[in-house]
């Protein structure tokens, strides 16, 4: 500091800025070295080196984002020098920006291209993950009559209790090329539910649910810095409900009807990085539950330190459908952290989530019922070079209803609240 502020009582010319910035650069002053050549492009000095030997000092001091900026800047410039192509490749890297890299490593020297292992196709990453979802209040709620609250009366009450349910996942990512990504998701959910029916007298079922789950997520990267991801979400599932109905002698009886359904969801977003600032939107659209959806979120992400040791990012979600119009939907808090290998990442949402539909459209809430607040916690560990290992906790209030009907019409209905939370675990391997 003491440098630029004896130097900002003069002029500076080239050969001063030069020289200055190569002396602070060959002492590794990395602090002074930024200052310095912040305070001669204020004075309209600026060229290639004094440009380069700022973003090498964003990098020492890991300013990964800033770094970036700076040498994506001068890319014409440098883009025939080795060690410029691998300064811009791991400062886009370790941003988290890794098909960036790729996409511009395709212009990189044969040398520089073999030191980092590019390549046009490839298989970069096979992950499992699995989880397990209870309620702890489903004794209380199966064991609580609902149907005096209600005023079921002679008419016929039913809820679906969730128990619990398990999922297993398989992600395949590919690089089909150096600028464009996709991601095949496979998912299991095997769902317990207990049918309760107050129909003259009490009944219960037990009910189990398969639902499957393919999507489909592409990422591509638009001139330098934009990207594009467009994904598709399939779901479908089955199960056998009781259902009532009356013999000849119209007594009561249930029988056993199969249910089958299949939701579809399309997602699109867009996003790019300006500084230590990332905003980026997302639109969804599909079918839920037999109910038309539309979604938009828009967010901005916030790297405070330049890098991916610590960051934010608020999302604000608007919905449109048949059941609430449009409007403000939900709020919603992410945001991560480093401690040597180790990353940590939690998001927190809070609004009125039925059908809600999460970033990228991968988590979809198909199930009966609305949510109003989910907390997620998730932390990644590296094993070696090529595994990643990961466990996350969710909590989610979810808010289903006791209908009643009359007639076969909906006439009545009574809101339960519950608690479920999930523990899931995975193993990533990076090719």
């Amino acid at each position: 500091m003491a440098l630029v502020a004896v130097t900002a009582q003069e002029q500076l010319n080239f050969q001063e800025a030069d020289r200055k910035t190569y002396e602070l650069f060959e002492q590794k002053r990395w602090e002074e070295l930024i200052d310095f050549a912040d305070h001669a492009r204020k004075q309209g000095i600026e060229f290639f080196y004094l440009n380069a030997r700022n973003g090498i000092a964003m990098y020492n001091l890991k300013k990964y984002h800033k770094s970036a900026a700076i040498f994506l800047k001068d890319w014409e410039n440098g883009k025939s020098f080795d060690w410029y192509q691998e300064y811009l490749y791991y400062s886009l890297v370790f941003s988290g920006r890794s098909m960036e890299a790729t996409n511009l490593a395709q212009e990189f020297s044969d040398s520089v291209k073999k030191k980092i292992g590019f390549s046009v196709k490839k298989l970069t990453r096979l992950a499992l993950e699995g989880g397990y979802s209870f309620n702890p209040d489903f004794s209380r709620l199966a064991s609580t009559s609902l149907k005096e609250i209600a005023n079921t009366g002679e008419n016929y009450g039913e809820a679906y209790y969730l128990r619990n349910y398990h999922f297993e996942s398989i992600d395949l990512g590919q690089q089909v090329s150096p600028g464009i990504h996709l991601n095949h998701n496979f998912t299991y959910i095997g769902i317990s539910r207990e049918e309760q029916v107050d129909w003259s007298s009490f009944n219960a079922f037990d009910i189990n649910i398969s639902q499957f789950q393919y999507c489909l997520n592409s990422w591509f990267v638009i001139g330098k810095k934009w990207y594009v991801s467009p994904s598709v979400n399939l779901m479908f599932g089955k199960t056998n409900l009781w259902l009532g109905g009356l013999d000849f002698g119209s007594n009561n009886y249930f029988y056993k009807s199969p249910l089958s359904y299949s939701d579809a969801i399309f997602s699109g977003s867009a996003w790019s990085y300006f500084g230590n600032f990332s905003p980026g939107a997302e639109l969804n659209a599909g079918t839920i539950s037999d109910e038309g959806v539309i979604q938009f979120s828009a967010w901005t992400t916030w790297y405070p330190f330049s890098n991916v040791s610590f960051y934010l990012t608020p999302r604000v979600y608007f919905r449109a459908g048949s059941d609430n119009g449009s409007g403000y939907n939900t709020v919603g808090l992410s945001g991560g952290f480093q401690l040597g290998t180790i990353h940590f990442y939690g998001q927190y949402l809070n609004g009125e989530m039925k059908n809600f539909i999460e970033p990228g459209g991968y988590v979809v809430s198909n199930f009966p019922g609305r949510s109003t607040r989910k907390y997620m916690g998730s932390i990644y560990y590296p094993v070696g070079k090529k595994y990643q290992f990961v466990v996350r906790y969710l909590n989610q209030d979810v808010l289903e209803n006791y209908q009643v009907y009359t007639n076969g019409l909906k006439s009545n209905n009574v809101e339960y609240k519950y608690v479920k939370h999930t523990v899931t675990g995975g193993i990533s391997w990076y090719f």
